[in-house]
């Protein structure tokens, strides 16, 4: 009799565990080909951005930058940093600082689902224009007057973006004035697949 009962409970037990375990096996198959789509999801591609500035009607500079970002959605990002440290002067004890100028480009790509890519960018531009003179402090009554030193004019542009790109495709996606130049900026990115 305890044969029979303990033979009908492993029965019993494997009928209820059966479908649970196939079940389990079923979301592992089903896992493997979503986990292959995911890995061909990722795609490199070639993203251009290019700072474009007028006079009125005149191009006057073109500023191009280049770079490549696995299109996966995740971080990091892309990023590409070029500038220059510039002195300024703090007027104490003669003192000079140095500030960043120049172009940061912060990008991360996806897919879209229509086949598309989706950019994120984060543009910060900074640029030395002109110079203003700065009376220079005397350090002690006994001294000479230094006179003037010239102070850099620093401009700026910021900017963050999200932007659908298909391969091969260019978009004007920022257009700003500088309110005291009136120099107009413009923002170019094109996207292509990486070969």
């Amino acid at each position: 009799m305890r044969t029979a009962t303990r033979a009908t409970l492993i029965v019993v037990a494997l009928a209820i565990l059966a479908p649970w375990t196939m079940a389990q096996e079923k979301i592992k198959t089903e896992d493997e080909p979503a986990a292959g789509a995911r890995a061909a999801k990722m795609q490199a591609v070639k993203v251009a951005v290019v700072f474009v500035e007028f006079e009125g009607d005149k191009k006057v500079k073109s500023l191009p930058y280049t770079f490549i970002v696995v299109a996966d959605g995740k971080t990091p990002w892309s990023k590409l940093r070029m500038g220059s440290r510039v002195p300024v002067y703090t007027g104490k004890e003669g003192g000079m600082q140095y500030i960043d100028v120049g172009s940061n480009i912060d990008c991360q790509a996806g897919h879209a689902p229509d086949g598309s890519f989706e950019l994120k960018l984060s543009l910060d531009r900074s640029w030395v224009e002109g110079d203003v003179s700065i009376p220079m402090e005397k350090l002690s009554s006994s001294q000479p007057s230094p006179g003037q030193f010239p102070e850099p004019v620093i401009r700026q542009f910021r900017s963050d973006l999200s932007l659908l790109l298909r391969d091969g495709q260019t978009v004007e996606s920022a257009f700003a004035t500088d309110p005291l130049s009136g120099k107009v900026f413009k923002v170019e990115v094109t996207l292509n697949l990486a070969k």
